[in-house]
């Protein structure tokens, strides 16, 4: 078993953050990336000709061992076995963060219905689950939890039984331990309305046929969820996975990620990043680490 101290474990982690691959995007480099590869250790047992991708790739390996996985790890999973597996980018698509109520999905998967994961990692409390599982079946037609061994047995024995339980295991592969039934009728046109933009709102309206009235600005949010929780549960979800599959579609990002090693590309799916951005990114992935170490 390998040890790590805390503060170098917090540093590996770190890397994989949104503001260092943002920053990496915006600006071709990141004096953070830099800070954390030095505080991780991991630039001492790499040459200084190594590119900065193989720092990311030493660290997503490293965070791959059961006792060192969060949340980015199990992402990562999720978007190759399942995604990017079972599906494609021209078929599916992937919310990352999605907001619902007060919570924050963690990652949602688009195809022919709407599937939301919920990531227990070893080093996560189960305290908040029921709750955030309770808002997610407003919205997702199936929802998942997809935890470390630890947490199998105590998901498994709390959870609702048309809750759908997946297992990381140490070979970084998923098994099914519970299927989640779909309840794509027990959810609820209210929430669904709350959780996507009004534009997009809009348009799933028009697609059933609803004329949307003439209003001020100062109205129009509140008309619309009017309209729209008189939508059929099925109708509404229906309509939101077919809308958020053509507004957060996924295909202008194939190119970025087939330039990006396997360890950097559900950051490169799940990160927003302008599309004037990606050749950056990818240089900045490709740099030296010797001259990657002295960016400021």
């Amino acid at each position: 078993m390998l040890n790590l101290a805390p503060d170098r474990l917090a540093a590996i982690s770190r890397l994989f953050a949104s503001s260092v691959i943002q920053e990496m995007a915006r600006k071709g480099k990141s004096p953070l990336f830099a800070l954390l590869a030095k505080q991780s250790q991991l630039v001492d047992s790499l040459s200084p000709e190594h590119c900065v991708h193989r720092l990311f790739d030493a660290a997503f390996s490293i965070l791959k061992r059961e006792g060192f996985r969060h949340e980015y790890i199990y992402k990562a999973a999720l978007t190759h076995n399942i995604l990017l597996g079972r599906h494609s980018l021209k078929t599916a698509s992937m919310l990352s963060e999605f907001r619902v109520g007060e919570c924050k999905a963690d990652l949602v998967i688009l195809n022919g219905t709407a599937t939301v994961y919920e990531v227990k990692s070893e080093r996560d409390s189960l305290t908040r689950l029921e709750r955030q599982l309770a808002a997610y079946a407003k919205v997702f037609a199936r929802v998942y939890v997809i935890a470390g061994e630890n947490h199998i047995d105590p998901v498994v024995a709390s959870v609702p039984k048309d809750v759908g339980v997946m297992r990381l295991n140490s070979r970084h592969n998923i098994s099914r331990v519970r299927d989640a039934a779909d309840r794509t009728d027990c959810t609820s046109p209210a929430a669904i309305f709350d959780s996507i933009r009004s534009m997009e709102a809009c348009i799933i309206l028009r697609e059933v046929g609803v004329s949307l009235p003439n209003v001020p600005n100062t109205q129009r949010t509140s008309v619309l969820r009017e309209l729209f929780v008189k939508l059929k549960p099925r109708e509404a979800h229906e309509g939101m996975v077919r809308v958020l599959k053509s507004t957060r579609n996924l295909m202008p990002l194939s190119d970025l990620v087939a330039q990006l090693p396997t360890s950097l590309q559900t950051a490169a799916l799940s990160i927003p990043l302008r599309r004037i951005d990606h050749k950056r990114l990818v240089a900045a992935a490709n740099t030296p680490l010797a001259e990657a170490m002295a960016w400021s």
